[in-house]
């Protein structure tokens, strides 16, 4: 198992109305070494995810009153912490319209916690900043976007792009290989930190996100074209004109 020294700092909020699974969580969690908060309200847990400092927020969607759609709205609206939300179990519609309101991962009740562990280090390890020697420095460019992975900021023919951390994981994986297929499996396990299920679309609904985020090319054609059965390649500036 993953030391837990790397996350004994990391601030965790879950949202969650069933105050027993609250409990449960959070004693699994503390063990792992995360320091944990817990609301049992939607309204409550959307002020508290804005006014005080978490690594990452559990947002469960069925709850009463304020649910875990509006809550995840609210947040976005003036925050890009990662939010893992909790479906029920075979709602691929909740999945899909929490990735698409800007959820960046998801588990369906029940779950194993270990499951939850591995979801929550998947997220932090993508936002991570990388201070080693050999991080990237220099600017990442194709075309009209550039890319600071530093600073983790994105600007399209000079203006800047507001990406989640997983859209922004994505258009980097894209980029580093313009022109190049990149499979469905590999941005699932190097983007998601999962491996690939053929019933799994959140990857696919990522790349529509970032597809409405990043816009057209210049010339009018997609940017992240997908090949059918494969996977997605980020379009070579030259290809518009072709």
């Amino acid at each position: 198992m993953e030391s837990t020294h790397d996350t004994s700092a990391k601030r965790i909020l879950v949202i969650d109305d069933d105050v027993e699974l609250c409990q449960l969580v959070n004693r699994f969690l503390t063990q792992e070494g995360f320091d944990i908060e817990s609301v049992n309200s939607g309204a409550a847990g959307a002020e508290r995810a804005l006014t005080k400092n978490y690594e990452l927020v559990v947002l469960d969607v069925m709850m009463p009153e304020v649910n875990g759609f509006d809550v995840l709205r609210r947040i976005r609206a003036q925050s890009h912490i990662p939010v893992l939300m909790l479906t029920a179990k075979g709602d691929a519609l909740d999945r899909v319209l929490g990735l698409e309101m800007g959820a960046d991962d998801y588990l369906a009740k029940p779950f194993n916690p270990q499951e939850l562990v591995a979801r929550i280090r998947a997220i932090l390890r993508r936002i991570k900043p990388q201070a080693d020697a050999k991080s990237p420095r220099t600017p990442l460019v194709v075309g009209d976007v550039e890319m600071d992975r530093g600073a983790r900021t994105v600007r399209r023919q000079g203006e800047t792009v507001s990406l989640t951390s997983v859209e922004f994981d994505l258009l980097e994986v894209l980029l580093q290989a313009p022109g190049q297929v990149i499979s469905r499996e590999t941005l699932t396990r190097d983007v998601l930190g999962r491996e690939f299920s053929p019933f799994d679309r959140s990857i696919d609904t990522h790349v529509c996100n970032l597809r409405r985020k990043i816009g057209l090319l210049p010339q009018g054609t997609e940017r992240i074209k997908g090949v059918r059965g494969i996977g997605y390649v980020y379009a070579l500036p030259a290809e518009a004109t072709t």
